[in-house]
């Protein structure tokens, strides 16, 4: 009983102190939406810098919309049909 606190306790600070960190040095957040093939993908990344975000968002939506290296690299380079981001 003892072995199973001591666990979660460590365990949720481990976790705790994981996201704060993770969280503090990702401080860009992107929305970028793409069409590709006669579909649309939107998808939001929090990165360090913007275009971290960006490049995260865009890679993200476009694993979504395609299959494969090819057609993934040229989802990649579509133009996103809208682009938000904040920091």
């Amino acid at each position: 009983m003892v072995r199973l606190l001591l666990f979660l306790v460590f365990g949720g600070a481990f976790v705790a102190v994981l996201f704060l960190t993770t969280r503090s040095e990702s401080t860009v957040e992107c929305s970028v939406c793409i069409d590709y093939e006669g579909r649309s993908a939107c998808r939001t990344v929090l990165a360090a810098t913007r275009d971290e975000a960006l490049a995260g968002a865009t890679r993200s939506a476009c694993a979504v919309l395609s299959s494969g290296v090819t057609r993934g690299l040229e989802c990649d380079r579509q133009l996103p049909r809208s682009v938000e981001c904040s920091e």
